[in-house]
């Protein structure tokens, strides 16, 4: 094979010694820095931690049993929201972002949904699939810095349990705002971490709310505190959306429920509690609230055992919230 042109060699590489190699001449030609920059983790009570951005940024582990607790907890929402992927009155969107994607399972289906929409996953972590729809990609980002995106540009930004995530709220809102089409949405969705009881089964000792209760608690100590209903509307209007509109609905824990809906909601919650009481608690509750590792291992335990008892008739609020930016 003939190449009309050649490769012209950097005159300083010549003036190096015969015996000298690229390394130990100051050109490092590891990849290491490209392929491993976004994939720094930490092991720790036998799970895994991104820990690229900093072990506070996100205290969930991003293991592959993490992975797929997070896939069935997005089937959980599906069932709890009438298998609806939003609230917010969609028509024909052009171009849709996804905040703390995940395993970018909601950003996929979405693709699938709204073929004629470019959808955008972004995470601090790269756990997302490689085979996705043509429509559908995912970015490496820190939605708590200043975004990249330009103003006025999708029809429709959406952010589901993002809330432990987020050390500014003002800032979240207002890159949303600044990023979303007039007349387009933004929408979250959050779970209340306040256990609830209709029937008074649940006592001031019960293993969940003892659980939620410290969670909660260590949020605020991270200047975190748990957003309710009211403050994620609050949010949005203040921000200046309009339309505002709140949806709530219930997740059992437990298959209680006479409702079989609600029945097999309550089945998989079960399900995804015996690794959700780890996933949520451990971090927060050795780095954050000090606890020994025994301690918080406990109050996971008796969380996930309370779940198990029949004869406590909880629930978890699932919580989302919509507005439009004016046109």
């Amino acid at each position: 094979m003939q190449f009309e042109e050649t490769i012209e060699v950097d005159p300083s590489v010549l003036e190096k010694p015969e015996n000298e190699d690229y390394t130990s001449s100051g050109y490092d030609t590891s990849t290491k820095s490209l392929t491993s920059s976004y994939n720094e983790y930490i092991v720790e009570n036998g799970r895994r931690y991104h820990s690229y951005y900093g072990t506070e940024k996100y205290l969930m582990p991003t293991d592959e049993k993490e992975q797929e607790r997070l896939d069935l907890q997005h089937a959980i929402f599906r069932l709890v929201w009438n298998d609806k992927l939003h609230e917010a009155p969609l028509t024909e969107p052009h171009r849709i972002l996804d905040i703390g994607t995940g395993t970018g399972i909601w950003a996929i289906e979405m693709a699938e949904k709204y073929p004629m929409a470019e959808v955008i996953g972004t995470d601090i972590s790269p756990i997302q699939p490689c085979w996705v729809p043509p429509n559908c990609r995912f970015e490496i980002d820190d939605a708590m810095q200043d975004w990249t995106f330009r103003d006025n540009f999708f029809d429709f930004i959406h952010a589901r349990t993002f809330s432990s995530g987020v050390s500014d709220w003002e800032h979240l809102i207002s890159e949303m705002k600044r990023c979303t089409v007039p007349g387009g949405y933004v929408e979250l969705c959050e779970q209340s971490l306040v256990t609830d009881c209709d029937d008074g089964t649940m006592k001031p000792d019960h293993g969940i709310k003892v659980f939620t209760e410290h969670m909660r608690d260590a949020m605020r100590k991270m200047g975190r505190p748990w957003p309710d209903l009211a403050f994620l509307k609050n949010l949005l209007e203040n921000a200046g959306f309009e339309g505002v509109t709140a949806a709530v609905a219930k997740e059992p824990m437990g298959p209680w429920a006479k409702d079989p809906r609600l029945k097999r909601v309550g089945s998989m919650s079960l399900l995804n509690g015996e690794t959700a009481f780890e996933s949520y608690g451990m971090a927060l509750f050795t780095r954050i609230l000090g606890m020994d590792v025994e301690k918080a291992r406990k109050i996971c335990e008796n969380g996930l055992l309370a779940a198990r008892n029949k004869n406590y008739h909880v629930y978890d609020p699932s919580i989302r919230v919509y507005g439009r930016k004016p046109i």
